[in-house]
């Protein structure tokens, strides 16, 4: 994953479709040559969705896709029949994806479980046909409703990094070689000498389609230059930012860090030392990024820790009712709910008809 494809922000231009319109139409036939009002609604205009996906973990596939068009609804026909509805574009996007306006910049809502749905654009509505508007005094209506026209909206899509994991430990511990590991890239420089790293090198990257960023730190020792100095003061500040913290280092000596996995790596180094393994035997995770082990039990408990960060599920689904779907929900079919509820547990007076 080249960190040049890693594209966390983008701006489209969302075009809905334009419902059908309603039908006036006639019911005529070999047993009825003047039948009544027949004709039916138009379809609903397409929307444009997002949807989360845990295995897409960049915004590049938007970068250049400045325009998204959904379709037109289709018009009623006669005997009742409901015009299509317009075909909806559903657009991948990555756990965190935060949807935006582009002018007011309010938020809308913010993705955050893998196939959740969230309509970004809502499509116009289909007109109603002439069947609707029969009465007693009007019982051949020659009129239906156009459909209601789409939208044309700017949007902004910007992905949240969801947590920030900080790679801190003495010198040749293993942080470059690990961060490497989790990148499957070079991203890192190894060296047998002290100091190689010297400043914050980060990375993003994504886990089971969790965003992060991953910083590579300078050894903590004793600082021999002002160079160097500067580079472990950069890592102290890296612990202190992280919201996971893996420590590649003796446990008793770990910083103090609510959420920190404590690593014993190099294992393919001191396998058959006695004191080493009992030193390893206090921490988490035996690695060795070398060889393999431990990589993937380490990079289950990330994931794991990460997930702690995201919102709880009740608030997720309260977030989305109340802002992402507002364009579809009717805000005055609620408030009515509301009362009913209200009234039914007597905590209003029973309504008083006026004869």
């Amino acid at each position: 994953m080249a960190e040049q494809n890693f594209v966390d922000y983008v701006k489209i231009c969302c075009r809905s479709g334009k419902g059908g319109a309603g039908s006036s139409h006639f019911l005529r036939d070999r047993f009825n040559s003047r039948g009544g009002p027949d004709g039916g609604d138009g379809g609903r205009g397409g929307h444009i969705i997002l949807r989360g996906n845990r295995n897409t973990w960049t915004l590049l596939h938007l970068k250049y896709r400045k325009h998204v068009i959904a379709g037109d609804g289709k018009p009623g026909g006669g005997s009742t029949s409901t015009g299509g509805y317009g075909e909806d574009v559903i657009l991948d996007v990555p756990l965190g994806t935060v949807a935006k306006d582009a002018e007011t910049g309010e938020i809308h809502f913010e993705i955050t479980e893998h196939e959740q749905k969230m309509i970004l654009t809502p499509g116009g509505r289909g007109g109603l046909g002439n069947n609707h508007f029969k009465t007693s005094t009007n019982q051949a209506p020659e009129y239906a409703q156009p459909g209601e026209p789409g939208r044309e909206e700017w949007k902004v899509l910007e992905l949240k990094v969801l947590a920030d994991v900080g790679l801190v430990g003495f010198p040749n511990a293993g942080k470059s070689t690990l961060i490497n590991a989790l990148a499957k890239r070079e991203l890192a420089i190894v060296s047998p000498v002290a100091g190689t790293t010297r400043d914050v090198i980060e990375t993003p990257l994504a886990l089971d389609g969790i965003a992060m960023r991953f910083s590579d730190t300078a050894g903590l020792r004793g600082e021999a230059d002002a160079i160097e100095a500067i580079g472990i003061d950069r890592a102290k500040a890296a612990v202190e930012a992280a919201d996971i913290l893996l420590w590649l280092g003796p446990p008793k000596e770990a910083p103090h860090h609510p959420r920190t996995i404590l690593i014993a790596a190099q294992a393919d180094r001191w396998r058959g030392d006695a004191a080493a393994e009992a030193e390893a035997a206090r921490c988490d995770l035996i690695l060795s990024a070398a060889t393999g082990e431990g990589l993937d039990r380490l990079h289950h408990m990330i994931v794991e820790m990460a997930r702690t960060l995201l919102p709880r599920e009740g608030e997720a689904a309260l977030l989305g009712h109340f802002t992402g779907e507002r364009n579809t929900i009717n805000h005055l079919a609620i408030t009515q709910a509301h009362h009913l509820i209200q009234w039914r547990h007597g905590r209003y007076n029973r309504p008083r008809r006026n004869n």
